[in-house]
């Protein structure tokens, strides 16, 4: 039993659920996220709203939230792991993450990042790797990157729903040789138009489009039947997604353009341990207040000779 959870005759495994803040919709209060629910959304022209989530506490508040896709990105290279960047995250690391979220989300749709090599060789060995992701993790859905529309068609064969992603991948980093804006001249617009259009006809059941101009994310959302989030992609795509490191301030590296901070979490962390610091070293924390205590007789029992030394003490 965790000592978090220790409690005057409250067991831990009796914990009444977390309420969600005030103001916001409760996740079991609202309909289950799947792919063809995206799809409608995007019918009736409503916004779709994602963030990415890498363990139990933070998914789980975003699924509070009413978030409508979590994706476990392989993004968790960097901002958990501290890797440089999103290529040495291993297959079996991103299966234990998305277990992790797996654990929390009872609402979004919870889509998991297939990382780098782990769909780059055989299909076969791919789709493999993609149904451990299902089977063992509890993915909804995997995320793959570039216009491989055979593996699409593959994993929509075995009943794997997919998300495409395109424009700036990531994993494609040193092929690209940076993070660096795609599809900025017309050749290269209308080449990752053809690639959206190869990637839904393959079966994919949703698209990220990253680090594109807003008039060719916009001419792609418009042109396509399935839904396409943006992240950097402009405000006309069907939805948007965000890192939530980036969006608390947790990253510790210069943000994106398309990066809008919505709190500072590094502020708030920083500012509560310094207290609780300062608390230990000065014998502020814990107090009476903050300790259990042996009933009286039991403490008599348990420390006669404090007590009648006490007592001869006060006669």
């Amino acid at each position: 039993m965790s000592l978090t959870n220790l409690s005057d005759g409250l067991p831990a495994d009796n914990r009444p659920a977390a309420a969600p803040a005030a103001g916001l919709p409760s996740a079991s209060t609202l309909s289950k996220v799947t792919m063809p629910a995206l799809a409608q959304m995007k019918r009736q022209a409503r916004p779709i709203t994602a963030l990415t989530a890498y363990d139990y506490a933070t998914s789980r508040l975003v699924d509070e939230a009413g978030i409508d896709l979590i994706l476990v990105g392989d993004s968790l290279a960097m901002v958990v792991l501290g890797q440089d960047n999103t290529l040495a995250i291993t297959v079996d690391e991103m299966l234990h993450h998305t277990r992790a979220v797996r654990r929390a989300v009872r609402r979004a749709l919870l889509v998991a990042d297939m990382p780098f090599g782990s769909y780059h060789a055989a299909i076969p060995e791919a789709v493999a790797n993609a149904v451990r992701f299902v089977k063992e993790a509890g993915a909804e859905a995997v995320k793959i990157e570039g216009p491989r529309t055979e593996l699409v068609a593959a994993l929509a064969a075995a009943e794997i729903p997919v998300v495409g992603h395109l424009g700036l991948t990531p994993q494609s980093l040193l092929r690209m040789g940076g993070y660096r804006v795609q599809a900025k001249t017309a050749d290269a617009a209308a080449q990752l138009c053809a690639e959206a259009h190869a990637l839904a006809q393959a079966g994919a059941g949703a698209l990220v489009l990253e680090g594109v101009p807003r008039e060719v994310a916009a001419r792609i959302t418009a042109e396509l039947t399935i839904p396409v989030i943006g992240i950097g992609a402009g405000p006309e795509c069907d939805g948007q997604i965000l890192v939530l490191h980036d969006m608390l301030n947790l990253t510790f590296a210069p943000h994106a353009k398309f990066v809008r901070q919505y709190a500072d979490a590094s502020a708030l962390i920083r500012e509560a341990v310094d207290r609780y610091r300062e608390d230990v070293e000065q014998r502020a924390f814990p107090t009476d207040a903050e300790s259990y205590h042996l009933p009286a007789a039991e403490t008599g029992a348990a420390f006669p000779a404090a007590t009648s030394g006490a007592a001869a003490a006060r006669g």
